[in-house]
Formats: structure tokens, C-alpha cells, sequence
């Protein structure tokens, strides 16, 4: 659970805001209940209900966009019932959504909801007091809702710069290896949960240190560029990429395994061997592959697709090896997956 809530921004925001509103919502309805009115305090039952609801489906779908979105809109239209049930201090509901909008939603939705809420809060006249307290009311609300945009919008592009330096590996522009072990573990637990099947392919460059020693670290960075974009082009838009150190890469398969698996190895392996290339002729590639088992945390899951591509490497290199287990290959089936250049 800490995990997640490191990991993913947005989810501790709305775990955040969801757990605030709840310890000052809360206590407002049981009042209400104790004085006998019920009508205002249906309406934060309800309320508390919808951001429950809300919190809950970000946390078990990972959906958090969605999510964000309609307890933005939830809390900001809540805090408009509000204000008609209570009258003059439901105002002051207002404000904290017209803030936490921008944390929950784009700062563009947030605008246009944050609008709408003070539009519908100025058409019930009978709130305020005066024509004098409404306009005072609407500047007050537009201005914390611009405030909160510049900080929101500076927030988020400084926060995509930061993820971005953390993530992308600076040469070849795929997801270096922090990026792959959160995949990776977010991928293990999703497969825990929906029971999804998920695989791995390790994959080394064949000699890569003699073309670097022969023909220089420029060359060596071209033809790790080259194959990057060979591999991004013959694989899917749903797998991913990531530079696990050197010239070893991780493909991630969500969704992929047995027959599936294989025939997109086969492929990738042609493609590779028909076009990556440089001034000394063709650039092989080694794969050791695995398949997640139920249970299996991340280093195992790795460990297993390093022991496979050791043995590919061992048995002549430009190999895809399976690694040997218990998820529907036996161990004849295992020896069949093996793929040489001869």
C-alpha cells in the first residue's frame, strides 16, 4: 500500500483529500443527525458515500484520472447542496474544493468546474445578504481559483519534467530501470488481482563490447539507438521498453505468454538479425525470457530471465532460451523453445 502511495502522485492525493474530507465531513453529520436535521445531514452521508466510492475505485482499478475527476466534481457540486441546505455558511465549503480541484482533476477541468461551481452558488440569491456580499463572494472564489491554477500548472509541468529525468534513460529514450522495476511490481500485482499473464524478455547485444573496442563508443551508442527503434516498431504499443544497464534491455509482455510469446520473439529475432547492423556487418541479440508465476516477486521473476539469457549466451549466443519452471511448459517443451541462428 506504501508502495503505491509513493509511487503514484495522483493516488496519495486523492487518498489525502479523501481521508480529509472524511474527518471534517463526519463530524458535521452526526450533528446534524443529534439536531434533527435531517435533510442536511442525509446530504453529507451522501457525500461521504461518493468520496468513499471515489477513493476505493482509484485504489482497486488504479483508474486515478477518472477517479480524480469525479470527486473533483462531487465535492465542488456538494458544496453547492450545501449552500442551499445551510444557506450563508455553506459558502464557505466552497472554498476548499475550488483548491483541491486542481490536485484532482487537469488544471483546465478544474477551471471549468471551479466556474461552474461559483456560477450555481451565485444563482441561489437567497444565500447571501446582499448583492454586495455575492460579488464580494465571487471575486474572493475567483481569485483562490486562479491562484491555485498557476500553482497547479507550474506544479505539474515541473512534476512531468522531474518524472521524466528520473524515468527515461537520457540515450535511447525508452524507461531506464527504475521506471521497470514499478512496472514490473505493478505488473505483479495485477496479475495477483485479475489473474493476468504477464512475461519478460532479457535481452544482451552479442559482442557489444568488441564493436565499442573496436570502432568506438559512438558506433556502440548508434546501434543501441538502431535497436531501440527496431524493437519499438515490431512489438506492440502496450509493451514496454526499458534499459536495464548497458547493452541489456527488459520487454515487458502484458497479456502475452506460451505460443503468443513465442511468435513475437521469432519476429523480433529476424527483424534484428535482417536489419540491425554496423560497419563490421550484423549485430546479434540474446534473449532469456520468463514467464511471471503466481507468487513470484520481481527479482525472481528477473533472476529466472538472466539464468535463461546466460544459457543462450553460453550456448552460442542469437538464442532465445525459455527459462525452465512450472507455467506450462514442461521441460521437453522448454528444450523446443530454443531458437539458434543455425
Amino acid at each position: 500500500m506504501f508502495y503505491r502511495l509513493k509511487t503514484d502522485f495522483r493516488l496519495s492525493i486523492i487518498t489525502l483529500l479523501g481521508a480529509s474530507a472524511i474527518l471534517g465531513i463526519t463530524p458535521f453529520a452526526a450533528y446534524r443527525f443529534l439536531q434533527g436535521n435531517l435533510l442536511a445531514a442525509i446530504v453529507d452521508v451522501v457525500i461521504l458515500a461518493g468520496i468513499v466510492g471515489s477513493v476505493a475505485f482509484a485504489w482497486v482499478t488504479g483508474r486515478t484520472k477518472y477517479s480524480g475527476l469525479f470527486l473533483a466534481v462531487m465535492t465542488s457540486s456538494s458544496a453547492v447542496v450545501v449552500g442551499a441546505v445551510t444557506g450563508e455558511p455553506g459558502l464557505f465549503w466552497l472554498f476548499p474544493c475550488l483548491v483541491t480541484s486542481f490536485f484532482l482533476a487537469s488544471p483546465r477541468l478544474a477551471i471549468l468546474i471551479n466556474l461552474g461551481a461559483i456560477s450555481a452558488m451565485m444563482a441561489q440569491t437567497e444565500i447571501f445578504r446582499s448583492l454586495v456580499q455575492m460579488w464580494s463572494f465571487a471575486a474572493g472564489a475567483v481569485v483562490v481559483s486562479a491562484c491555485a491554477y498557476v500553482f497547479a500548472f507550474r506544479n505539474e509541468s515541473q512534476r512531468e519534467r522531474l518524472e521524466h529525468l528520473a524515468t527515461i534513460d537520457p540515450l535511447t529514450g525508452v524507461r531506464n530501470r527504475r521506471s521497470m522495476d514499478q512496472e514490473l511490481a505493478w505488473a505483479i500485482a495485477n496479475a495477483d488481482r485479475s489473474g493476468g499473464v504477464y512475461s519478460i524478455a532479457l535481452l544482451d547485444i552479442d559482442h557489444f563490447k568488441q564493436i565499442n573496442d573496436r570502432y568506438g563508443h559512438g558506433v556502440g551508442d548508434s546501434v543501441l539507438v538502431e535497436m531501440v527503434a527496431l524493437i519499438q516498431q515490431h512489438t506492440r504499443r502496450t509493451d514496454r521498453l526499458f534499459r536495464y544497464g548497458g547493452e541489456e534491455f527488459v520487454l515487458l509482455f502484458p497479456g502475452t505468454g506460451d505460443e503468443g510469446l513465442k511468435t513475437v520473439l521469432n519476429n523480433l529475432q529476424t527483424v534484428l538479425r535482417r536489419y540491425l547492423t554496423h560497419p563490421g556487418g550484423t549485430v546479434t541479440v540474446s534473449f532469456g525470457v520468463a514467464q511471471l508465476i503466481a507468487g513470484e516477486d520481481v527479482d525472481k521473476w528477473l533472476g529466472r530471465a538472466d539464468a535463461a539469457l546466460y544459457r543462450a549466451k553460453e550456448s552460442g549466443r542469437d538464442r532465445i532460451i525459455y527459462a525452465q519452471s512450472d507455467w506450462a511448459h514442461t521441460e521437453k517443451a522448454a528444450s523446443q523453445a530454443e531458437c539458434s541462428l543455425t
